[in-house]
């Protein structure tokens, strides 16, 4: 569980499948009003307020952005509470939540010659789309369920993770602060400078 603190009333929570796996929930168990999910919810509220001073008290919007074969994004909002004195209590929480499945595939990767051995597996496999781009250190491959259709997800996602890692920011954050290395065809692009091999 990753948490990164957005503004001062909205935190970003990360769950990675192992976060999910480890409380015994499934991805599609995290849209039930079940009592492991709210405990998992009690658990990221209680280390917001250890790591980030996040109080969560006052009504509450939540966001949750399911990611395939990666985990979830949990965006938490708060509103204004009527009393600034107020614990944390299940009683007092006015959740409203939102629930998205995304079939965008995004990760993160330390170099680019990580992105140009990626390129060398899955091209032959006839992965030719995505966009990559460079933000903070970091270069960013991101794949839409196009891109990528033509091969099982869990297999691309599996030669995805042996060079990168699931990204923990969004492709939003990347694509409006970050710098644009190819927008289209990335991987057939990559593929035709660096590598000049065929299918």
């Amino acid at each position: 569980m990753r948490l990164e603190r957005l503004t001062y009333n909205k935190i970003k929570v990360f769950l990675t499948l192992d976060d999910l796996d480890e409380r015994g929930i499934s991805k599609e168990e995290m849209w039930q009003d079940l009592p492991k999910v709210h405990e998992l919810f009690r658990d990221m509220m209680l280390e917001a307020d250890d790591e980030l001073g996040f109080k969560a008290d006052g009504p509450i919007a939540v966001e949750v952005f399911s990611l395939p074969a990666q985990g979830m994004v949990v965006i938490v909002t708060k509103g204004q509470s009527t009393n600034e004195d107020d614990e944390y209590d299940d009683e007092f929480l006015e959740l409203q939540v939102t629930m998205d499945i995304s079939d965008d595939v995004f990760y993160e990767f330390q170099l680019f010659d990580d992105i140009i051995s990626l390129t060398s597996r899955i091209f032959p496999l006839g992965v030719t789309g995505g966009e990559v781009y460079f933000y903070n250190g970091h270069y960013y491959a991101s794949f839409e369920e196009e891109d990528y259709e033509q091969i099982d997800v869990d297999m691309f996602v599996a030669l995805l993770s042996e060079f990168g890692n699931p990204s923990t920011i969004t492709k939003w954050r990347v694509r409006e602060y970050g710098k644009t290395i190819f927008d289209e065809a990335s991987i057939d692009r990559i593929n035709h400078f660096f590598l000049n091999k065929e299918k």
